[in-house]
């Protein structure tokens, strides 16, 4: 992307995201919420996994993202060119043949025990 572009934010997919809906485990800790537009889960505060266009995204420690990143088709997670979002991983469109349900399982007691995050504070309204 040259300097001074926007990058650009293409939705994911009705077919996509009815079938993210459809493999993401129904717990009770487990909050799902849209991040930049895409339909994501969070647990403790903390995203898990989600979609990024027409592939979805993943929370890894650094062994299981490693052996990962061996699978044909796997790649670190750059929302942005350079922009390296450490821990995660994406798998690209290609997944829906095969819904990766073991790795959403994973991901999410990964990042079960990651200490929870506190909301920010809201700043006061200046007057």
């Amino acid at each position: 992307m040259a300097s001074g572009q926007k990058p650009t934010w293409e939705k994911s997919s009705a077919e996509l995201v009815a079938l993210f809906e459809e493999l993401v485990r129904k717990d009770p800790a487990v909050t799902k919420k849209k991040m930049f537009g895409w339909p994501c889960c969070f647990v403790n505060g903390n995203l898990f996994t989600g979609l990024h266009k027409e592939s979805m995204i993943f929370r890894l420690s650094d062994g299981d993202r490693l052996a990962f990143l061996r699978l044909d088709g796997a790649t670190d997670f750059e929302p942005m060119a350079g922009h390296k979002m450490g821990g995660y991983v994406i798998v690209p469109g290609n997944w829906r043949a095969k819904p990766p349900s073991a790795l959403i399982k994973r991901a999410l007691e990964i990042t079960r025990k990651m200490p929870a995050k506190t909301p920010k504070k809201k700043a006061a309204a200046k007057r």
